[in-house]
Order: structure tokens, then C-alpha cells, then sequence
């Protein structure tokens, strides 16, 4: 039998092949060059003429470029199947597929139906699809039965079926289902996807732990598997373990990739380990790794957050197409550094650039003139937003506003614009106005704010702290018994201050009071002799921090608060006319920033000290807050 009487062969293919016509394209062939809705119109077209209309084959490949292709048209691709007397599995397939590409997941489940109802068989390329689909829609009930059909349809031990069942329970937080699916594959089918899918699925719901041990049982990691773990880690705030999975991956010669260089300057960002920060950005520009925006960001955030601004603004500088992450973070990047000016100029910059700003932008604008004191620009910029770009203020624009004119002691005009805001007032706005009273002395309003701020969040010791701390400064002490005796009664207890220093590469971590550190005992002798320096420039200790509620524990003295302990060690490896960083938990107390303005000019060292709020750049004994923060 020769090639043109094959029954194997379709017409179109035997057309192609025909020794009595000259040797020409089949419209099959053609097909993969179809760039356009009117090409493949056209090949429809002769397709009919050459009577494949009905072909299966032909008319797939039609219906894969309409429903899958970019620049496809998914309803005529429907308009194409409803002229078929038989389709098969293969189009059935690539229907599904491209409704779960065009994020229409119900009808994905509804196709699905059709095809059992038309007695065609799926196969091993059909639950993938379905399953995505019910995880995307969040279609529980569906999802369970799509997985008893892929048993029932016998693709029990296909590893794709059962990864993405895995997944899809993961993305309905039931991990003991994903767990049974796991614990059923056969061993060979088991792959790094099954497993870091695992991994991923305990780290989202916090079981840290837990997703360590099964990490651990993995036979064989890839930098993905590794990356899952890292970022596990990071999002739970477990810096070390992120630094210490990390060094035991690069000992086991994993390669680095650009996912793994993320998570890792978010893990420094966290500890402000600038140093551990640079080596991996050095490590992503000497082996050529993509710099994507996303990238780019997390690095502009981590120089940004560790206090080295000017190397944020070089690598901001540097980039070559700078997307609105870029942009936000570099603006965001000037706010905590209580740079107002300078954030204003590159959101004009960016405004020249022809980048549209979006809601970040302007809480960055707005935190940046709050900073900085700025509050004729906040006034403008919180009305610029809506009357130039249509953006209307939201609960953190309020926020920053509120922050703004609390802390330049227009009170009654923050608490005015608390009252005209379109939404009832969230704890962060409230805790704005909250601490705005404290700082100017408003017992009266700050009270009667300060108890609302602990209904709304009763679990945060710090705004017991500050209530506590008003009825301190004003002599009412049986108040203060009450806010301690409150919070002795719901169980509240107070986030323990530290603070971290990063030197030669090791991050060292102090809290207060604590003598752990291999050299506490040069620390502390530093310590004292320290304070007796800036005692002879005039260092008094604060007489109202000593009578205050403190947020770090009470039981340390005054001088040994975390951040004094990280200095005295940073003085010890430091030399004069040197910088070094420091990262803290919680807001630097009064005392503290009096003492550091001192420390900086007494043993000329610039010291940056990053709060919870913002950044201190202390040098020649004043600092850039300008005692307003």
C-alpha cells in the first residue's frame, strides 16, 4: 500500500503528499505560522473547502491557536467546537485549559460536565486542568470530586494529577488532606515539586516546624525546594534560621537563583545585616542574574532598611526601566529617613517620567512630609491626590495626615479630620491622634482616644504603655496601677525590646539587660564608661523615662536598654570617624536618643539607628530627626 492509500494518513496530509500535484505546504503545516484571528479565519476557510471541517486533527489545531494562543479568540473557538459531530479528549482539553487561562474557572468544571455527558473519556491531561481550576475558585466540594474522578478514571499514580492535588488542597488550608494525597504517592512519583508544595502549604499556615521536618526528609532539593524554606523562615521573622539555611545551602554548592537572592535580602532587610545584604547583591550582578523589577525593589528596600540610603539611590539610579515598585520604594526609602525634600523631588522626577503614581505613592508622600514636619506640602499632596489623579484617600492616607498635624500639635485640626473621614477610624489612625496627645501633653483627649486605641487592639502592649506612660507625667499614678492591673488581668504581656548590630559580617543581638554575649563583660564595662564620658558633656538621665512605664523590661536599669548595649559594642569594633548601623524593635526611648546625640559627638562615630517608626542618623551630637519623632 503506498504512503497516499495509508488509512493513517488524514486528507489533508495525504493533499500535501499527492505525487501528481506540485510539492505545496499543507494547510496544516501552515497553520503553525498563523499569527492573526483573520490567518486562522482564513485557514478555517479552506479548511472547509477541503472538507476537514469535521477532521478532529485539523480542526484542534484551529481550536488550540483560538483558545490557548494570546492573541486568540476563545468564543470563536466555541463557535469552532459546536461545528464538530464528535470532538474529541484532545479539544475538550484545550477548551478547559483556555478558560482556566482566561481565569473563568466555573466553566472550566461546566465543559468538564458537558464531556462526560458526550461519553469522551478525559485522559491524564484533563484533571490537571480541573484541578487548578477548583483551586483558583476556591470550589472545595468540586475539587474533592474532581479527585475521586481521577481515581475513578484510573490516574491514581499520575505524579502531575497528584501534585496538583497536593496543591490545591494547600490552597484550601487542608494540609491533612494535602498530607494524605502525599503520603499515598508511590514513592516513584514523589518529585521536589510534591515536596516543596508540602513545605509551602505547612509555611503558610505558620507550621514552621513542622515544614523544616519534612524539608529535611527530602531526598533530593533544588533551589526552589531550598528557596520554599528560606522564605518560610523570612515571613515568620525567624531571620537566623533563614541565615543559617542559607549558609548550609551555598556549603552544599546550591546554585543561587534570583528567588533564593530575594529571600535572603528580605531575611537582611529584617536583621538590617547591610553587610550580608551587599555580598548578595554583588553575588546577583557578578553572575549575571535577571534583575526584574521585583528584584530590583527588594534590593533598593534592603539598602533603604539597613540605613545606607545612598546605595539604595545608586541602585535606584542605575536601573534601566524603573517600574511604580521602584518608584514607591525609593520615595518610601527617603520618608523613614525623614528625607521630606528629597522624597518630593523624585516623586516629581517620577511624575516627569510619565509614571502614573498609585495609592503607595502618596502614603509614602505623605509619611515622608509627616517625618519631616512638613505640613504645608501634606496639606497639598492630600489634596493633589484626589484633584490631579483621582485617587481618593484611603484609611493609611488618614493615617499619615492625622500623624502629621498630631505631631506639629494641631491637634483639634487632626481630630477634625478625623471626624469628616467617609469611614470610621482604624486603630492605626487612632494611634496616630494617640500618640500625638502624648507627645503634646493632651491628657484630656489623649485618655478618651488611648481607650478606644486598647478595645480595638487589646492584645498590643504598647498602647497600654503609652496610656500608662500620660498618667505617669501626670502625676496620676493610681491610673497608671489600673493599665498595669488591666493588663495583668487579660494576660498582655509586653514585647521584649532588642536590638541587633551587624559587624564584619555577624549579626550580634542584645536585649535589655542580657549578658549572653560571648563579651558582655567589655560590653558593659564599655557601657559605664561610656555614660561617664557623656555625663561630663551634660547627660542627665530622664528623670520622666525613669518614672515611665517602659516598653523594654523594667527590671533593667535605664542605661542598660538594648540599644545602649549595641552601641557600646559597636564602639568596641569601631574606630572614630566610622559608621555603623543599628536595628531596633521597638521605639527608641526618650533617654536613649538623648544619650545616642551625646555618644556620636563625645566618641565622633556616626550611629544609625533604625526604630520601630523610623530612622536616627546621630552624628556630631544631633540627630536627623531633629528630636521629632
Amino acid at each position: 500500500m503506498s504512503c497516499l492509500q495509508s488509512p493513517s494518513l488524514t486528507s489533508a496530509s495525504a493533499i500535501a503528499l499527492s505525487s501528481n500535484s506540485k510539492p505545496r505546504c499543507s494547510p496544516l503545516v501552515a497553520l503553525e505560522t498563523c499569527s492573526s484571528m483573520p490567518q486562522l479565519k482564513q485557514h478555517h476557510a479552506q479548511f472547509t473547502k477541503l472538507g476537514l471541517s469535521s477532521d478532529n486533527d485539523a480542526m484542534g489545531r484551529l481550536i488550540k491557536f483560538c483558545a490557548i494562543e494570546n492573541n486568540g479568540d476563545l468564543d470563536y473557538a466555541i463557535h469552532l467546537f459546536d461545528t464538530l459531530p464528535q470532538p474529541d479528549a484532545f479539544i475538550y482539553n484545550t477548551l478547559i485549559r483556555g478558560y482556566l487561562q482566561r481565569q473563568r474557572p466555573a466553566h472550566c468544571l461546566l465543559f468538564y460536565l458537558q464531556m462526560l455527558k458526550d461519553s469522551v473519556f478525559p485522559n491524564n491531561f484533563t484533571f490537571p486542568c480541573l484541578i487548578r481550576a477548583c483551586s483558583v475558585d476556591g470550589a472545595v466540594r468540586e475539587g474533592t470530586q474532581i479527585h475521586a474522578h481521577v481515581f475513578k478514571f484510573g490516574f491514581a499514580d499520575d505524579g502531575f494529577c497528584l501534585n496538583n492535588l497536593i496543591h490545591m488542597y494547600v490552597n484550601f488550608k487542608a494540609l491533612e488532606d494535602a498530607r494524605k494525597v502525599f503520603d499515598k504517592m508511590p514513592g516513584n512519583r514523589r518529585d521536589v515539586v510534591s515536596w516543596t508544595t508540602l513545605i509551602s502549604g505547612y509555611a503558610q499556615l505558620g507550621l514552621v516546624d513542622a515544614a523544616f521536618e519534612i524539608f529535611e526528609l527530602m531526598p533530593v532539593r533544588n533551589s526552589v525546594s531550598w528557596n520554599a524554606m528560606i522564605a518560610a523562615y523570612v515571613q515568620s521573622n525567624r531571620f537566623h534560621e533563614a541565615f543559617a539555611l542559607f549558609n548550609r545551602m551555598r556549603a552544599e554548592k546550591v546554585v543561587l537563583d534570583k528567588y533564593v537572592a530575594a529571600s535572603m535580602l528580605s531575611a537582611c532587610t529584617g536583621l538590617g545585616a547591610l553587610e550580608q545584604g551587599e555580598w548578595i547583591h554583588g553575588y546577583i550582578e557578578n553572575k549575571g542574574i535577571e534583575l526584574d523589577s521585583k528584584l530590583a525593589t527588594t534590593i533598593i528596600d534592603m539598602y533603604c532598611k539597613c540605613g545606607c540610603l545612598e546605595k539604595a539611590y545608586e541602585t535606584f539610579k542605575c536601573l534601566t526601566c524603573k517600574g511604580i515598585s521602584s518608584w514607591n520604594c525609593m520615595i518610601g526609602g527617603f520618608a523613614m529617613h525623614g528625607k521630606g525634600e528629597a522624597a518630593i523631588a523624585i516623586f516629581k522626577e517620577m511624575e516627569k517620567e510619565g509614571v502614573g503614581p498609585d495609592n503607595i505613592t502618596f502614603v509614602n508622600i505623605l509619611s515622608a512630609c509627616s517625618h519631616s514636619g512638613l505640613i504645608e506640602e501634606g496639606r497639598y499632596y492630600f489634596r493633589y491626590m484626589t484633584e490631579v489623579h483621582g485617587i481618593k484617600p484611603r484609611m493609611e492616607h488618614y493615617g499619615c495626615m492625622v500623624d502629621l498635624l498630631g505631631r506639629a500639635g494641631l491637634l483639634d485640626e487632626a481630630k477634625k479630620l478625623i471626624d469628616e473621614m467617609p469611614m470610621s477610624p482604624d486603630v492605626g489612625v487612632l494611634g496616630a491622634l494617640f500618640g500625638a496627645c502624648r507627645i503634646h501633653g493632651n491628657i484630656e483627649l489623649g485618655e478618651e482616644v488611648g481607650k478606644r486605641v486598647i478595645e480595638l487592639e487589646p492584645n498590643n502592649s504598647g498602647r497600654y504603655v503609652l496610656l500608662a506612660n500620660m498618667y505617669a507625667n501626670a502625676g496620676r499614678w493610681e491610673d497608671v496601677a489600673n493599665v498595669r492591673r488591666m493588663m495583668n488581668e487579660r494576660g498582655v504581656k509586653k514585647v521584649p525590646g532588642f536590638s541587633i548590630i551587624e559587624l564584619q559580617g555577624e549579626v550580634n543581638e542584645f536585649i535589655a539587660g542580657g549578658k549572653n554575649h560571648p563579651e558582655s563583660k567589655e560590653i558593659y564595662r564599655k557601657v559605664d564608661e561610656m555614660l561617664e564620658c557623656i555625663r561630663s558633656v551634660g547627660y542627665v538621665p530622664s528623670e520622666g523615662a525613669v518614672q515611665e512605664f517602659d516598653e523594654e523590661e523594667k527590671e533593667n536599669p535605664l542605661y542598660y536598654h538594648s540599644e545602649k548595649l549595641a552601641i557600646a559594642f559597636g564602639l568596641l569594633k569601631t574606630k572614630a570617624g566610622e559608621t555603623f548601623r543599628i536595628t531596633k524593635n521597638l521605639r527608641v526611648c526618650r533617654d536613649c536618643h538623648n544619650a545616642t546625640k551625646l555618644i556620636s559627638k563625645v566618641f565622633d562615630r556616626e550611629i544609625i539607628v533604625r526604630d520601630r517608626n523610623r530612622f536616627h542618623h546621630f552624628k556630631d551630637g544631633e540627630c536627623s530627626c531633629k528630636d521629632y519623632w
